[in-house]
């Protein structure tokens, strides 16, 4: 890896020749703007984080020699398509994806494919920037990306302990990042549960007792306290390791029945209050609001919180729960106060197997605690819920193909709807007709098969687009009779209408429907900016974009918000930041090749025709023989309406008319 900032701080060529820079500072210049990422950092951070020590014209003439020398090491570490970019008093570091260590691991440890998360568990060499001597200022920016970081390579070797560790390469990859997590904290009990489960897998139950022996007296040792209830639960399962159900499976409670009737169940408990009577009712609070927002999203049941509430000051292990209850998920939580702060600490876990799925840690001053509590409702509701259908598009996965039920192959069909891609909308599409046929009232299934044939039409993905759009359109219709509150099928019937038809106000309604249902909803944002960005309503569409990012900030529409943005930019006539926009969404998601055509009507209409002729060259190889004529059958009418730039962009581009 050309930059690698996990486990200390190399820089090398491709080729694995290391590079020097000439100073320490220089290498910490680098460093910071990796980290900085896509946002970027100005001058002024810069130089106060390196040279605080310094005046201020030191400082900056310090700055503008290590850019120098990074620019000219650039192209021998990460190659020519790498850059550091000038916009004003920003500064960002361009680069291929796979050039720098932790943004690799990143996007690694979240995927829902077993080869890439042990290849992430091979990337973390250690904690960011360990061992590198740091400057006081920088080393409070480091500390908050290590320990996000960390939590991630937590999270990680659990699911890789817990899922697939009866293959070899996933049992070596989590054993090797189990052992290097724990030589940094000896206490992580992530850590320490991947070993007891990888040695009950193997049937070594004698070694998982000495590795819970080994987990009991460092937790014992760090906190004065002993291990979670899940850690110390795990020696109760079988011998061999295997769990009496598969993770993921049904869980019903003592009277046989599972809670939902089969749709994924989830409840919040009672969060343990660790500062006080006053903290307790804040507490309550947040469980309150956090169980309000979730019973909005209709992808999963949510029980009573009057149910959950009896479990309150009980200690508990989350597995009984599960049995009592019938749910499959639980959200645990912590309250602390600290003088005029409060730390809230919340994690979502699969009560199967108590395995941690998601956990966060939010922290604010006390002082508008109702607001807190709204705010934090909202961001775990919008993290949770991606969470949550992962593991059930995993679970649907699993079935057999003769168990499969209509819910089952929507699920399915998710991860293709989300790419973006011709070949994959094909595959959603008929996933889609799969589950119809078992279901043909399934209105979840028709709303979101309306849209594939939206997006059929609107990115030239078939050669009868006119058809495409007509069947969208029907089948949006049939879809509405049947959904009246389900936030995402509500989205996706708007979606489709707006990008088929002329009528904005009936698609409108069907989003706003949504976002009243589901206010956390980052899809139903994401489809209201693009709305509002069709009719060049740019503040209040640039408004939407940064909700669906800030409540979803790894959601795998993620690239198609940026482009929204740019539209939106592009409408103000800033058409070289709505290329920057086009580019960052086109790095998140490479695949997305319709976006030429946005980069290139950009580029053209901010005069960069080198660049212009670059994009349009590589949207008509994904699409030979594009002519205007085309693009204009294919694009959302609304658009064509309001947008005439846009195709004026495209001719000045090079597409022949006809």
């Amino acid at each position: 890896m050309p930059l690698s900032l996990l486990g200390g701080l190399t820089i090398a060529t491709p080729e694995g020749a290391a590079v020097a820079l000439p100073t320490r500072k220089t290498a910490l210049v680098l460093a910071s703007l990796a980290l900085a990422g896509e946002r970027g950092a100005t001058r002024e951070a810069l130089t106060e984080w390196i040279w605080s020590e310094r005046s201020e014209s030191q400082g900056k003439s310090s700055l503008r020699q290590a850019l120098t020398a990074i620019r000219k090491a650039l192209p021998a570490v990460m190659g020519e398509d790498a850059s550091l970019e000038s916009e004003q008093d920003s500064l960002r570091l361009i680069t291929p994806a796979t050039a720098i260590d932790l943004r690799r691991f990143e996007s690694l440890a979240v995927s829902s494919d077993p080869a890439d998360r042990v290849a992430a568990a091979a990337l973390y060499a250690g904690d960011l920037l360990e061992g590198v001597t740091l400057t006081a200022a920088l080393e409070g920016l480091v500390a908050a990306h290590r320990e996000r970081l960390r939590h991630l390579a937590l999270t990680l070797v659990e699911t890789l302990s817990a899922e697939n560790a009866a293959e070899a390469a996933c049992r070596a990859a989590c054993e090797t990042l189990a052992n290097r997590l724990l030589a940094g904290d000896p206490a992580a009990e992530a850590a320490h549960r991947a070993l007891i489960r990888l040695r009950l897998t193997e049937g070594q139950t004698n070694a998982a007792r000495r590795q819970l022996e080994r987990c009991v007296e460092a937790v014992r040792q760090e906190f004065g306290a002993e291990p979670e209830a899940g850690t110390l639960a795990l020696l109760d399962e079988p011998p061999s390791g295997a769990p009496a159900t598969p993770p993921g499976a049904h869980v019903k409670s003592k009277s046989g029945v599972e809670a939902g009737g089969g749709q994924p169940s989830v409840v919040v408990m009672p969060f343990d209050d660790l500062g006080g009577s006053d903290d307790d009712v804040f507490a309550d609070g947040v469980v309150e609001e956090i169980t309000s927002a979730l019973s909005r999203i209709k992808d999963f049941f949510v029980i009573a919180r009057q149910s959950a509430f009896t479990y309150k000051g009980r200690f508990v292990d989350v597995r009984e729960v599960g049995r009592d209850l019938g749910v499959r998920y639980a959200v645990e939580g912590t309250v602390r106060r600290g003088g005029a702060r409060v730390r809230i600490t919340v994690q979502l876990v699969e009560t199967e197997t108590g395995r941690q799925l998601w956990a966060e840690r939010y922290e604010d001053d006390r002082a508008e605690l109702f607001d807190l509590q709204d705010r934090i409702a909202s961001q775990v509701a919008g993290a949770i819920n991606p969470s949550i259908r992962a593991l059930e598009i995993e679970r649907a996965r699993r079935k057999p193909p003769e168990n499969l039920q209509a819910y089952d192959l929507t699920l399915r069909a998710l991860p293709h709807f989300w790419a973006h891609r011709k070949e994959e909308n094909e595959k959603a599409l008929a996933l889609f007709e799969q589950a119809l046929a078992k279901d043909p009232d399934y209105g979840v299934a028709l709303a979101l098969k309306a849209w594939c044939h939206a997006q059929q039409s609107c990115y030239i993905w078939a050669d009868d687009p006119a058809g495409e759009r007509a069947r969208a359109i029907e089948t949006a219709g049939r879809a509405a009779r049947r959904v009246q509150d389900h936030a995402t099928a509500l989205t996706a019937i708007g979606a489709a209408y707006s990008m088929t038809t002329t009528d904005q106000e009936r698609a409108g309604s069907f989003i706003e429907r949504a976002l009243v249902i589901d206010p956390n909803n980052a899809w139903a944002w994401m489809r209201a900016g693009w709305m509002k960005a069709i009719y060049n309503q740019i503040d209040g569409a640039l408004e939407c974009f940064d909700r669906a990012l800030a409540l979803s900030p790894y959601d795998p529409f993620a690239f198609n918000m940026y482009f929204g943005m740019a539209a939106a930019h592009a409408d103000r006539g800033d058409n070289k930041k709505a290329a920057e926009l086009v580019e960052k969404g086109l790095r998140a998601s490479p695949g997305v090749t319709w976006a030429y055509r946005m980069l290139a009507s950009y580029y053209a209409q901010a005069g960069e025709t080198e660049k212009a002729a670059t994009a349009i060259a590589e949207f008509k190889r994904h699409n030979p023989g594009i002519t205007i004529e085309k693009l204009r059958a294919g694009l959302p009418p609304s658009m064509l309406l309001s947008n005439p730039h846009y195709l004026e962009g495209m001719r000045k581009a090079g597409i022949p008319e006809t």
